[in-house]
C-alpha cells in the first residue's frame, strides 16, 4: 500500500494600499465605496508595485477603480490584516497556499463635484456616494469598519 504524503503547506504575504475617499458639498460629508467581485461594499485598494510607497499605491488604485483624477491624501488610518488561501496560482503565490494580507488606508479628499467611474476590468461593477452618517452601516467588511470608524471620528473634528 502506498504512503500519501502531504508537502507541507506553503505561505505568502501580500502587501496593498488604499483609500477612504470624502468629499463635501451642500449636503455635507459623502464617502465614496464601490461593490468588489464579491458583492460587498468596501473601499478602493490594490497591491502594492515594485518601487512604490504605501502612500503612491493607495493614490494610484483609488484613481484606477474609482475613475478619479484629483485626490488629497489627508492622513494615515491604520492597517487591517487576514488570512486567505489563494484561489489560483499567480506570481505571488502557488494555488492553495496560505497567504497573510495587510491593507494600509489613507484618508483622501477629492474636489466637492468628484463623480466615480467604476473599473469593470478589475470587476467592480458600481461605485457611489454615501452620507457620512450610513457609511458604517453601509460598508459590508466588518474588519475595514475600524478603519472607516477611525476616519469618521477624523472628519467629525
Amino acid at each position: 500500500m502506498p504512503i500519501s504524503r502531504r508537502s507541507p503547506r506553503t505561505t505568502g504575504t501580500e502587501y496593498s494600499a488604499g483609500g477612504i475617499v470624502f468629499r463635501k458639498n451642500s449636503q455635507g460629508i459623502e464617502i465614496a465605496f464601490l461593490l468588489d467581485p464579491f458583492r460587498k461594499w468596501t473601499f478602493a485598494k490594490g497591491h502594492i508595485e515594485q518601487g512604490e510607497s504605501l502612500v503612491g499605491a493607495g493614490v494610484r488604485e483609488v484613481k484606477e477603480e474609482m475613475g478619479i483624477t484629483r485626490v488629497r491624501v489627508l492622513a494615515p488610518l491604520g492597517k487591517i490584516d487576514w488570512w486567505f488561501q489563494e484561489r489560483r496560482a499567480d506570481a505571488r503565490s502557488p494555488k492553495g497556499a496560505m497567504v497573510h494580507k495587510f491593507a494600509y488606508y489613507f484618508l483622501m479628499q477629492v474636489p466637492s463635484g468628484t463623480q466615480l467611474h467604476p473599473q469593470k476590468s478589475e470587476r467592480i461593477s458600481a461605485v457611489r456616494w454615501v452620507p457620512l452618517d450610513r457609511a458604517l452601516k453601509f460598508s459590508s467588511y466588518e474588519d475595514v469598519r475600524l478603519v472607516l470608524a477611525k476616519a469618521i471620528a477624523m472628519l467629525q473634528r
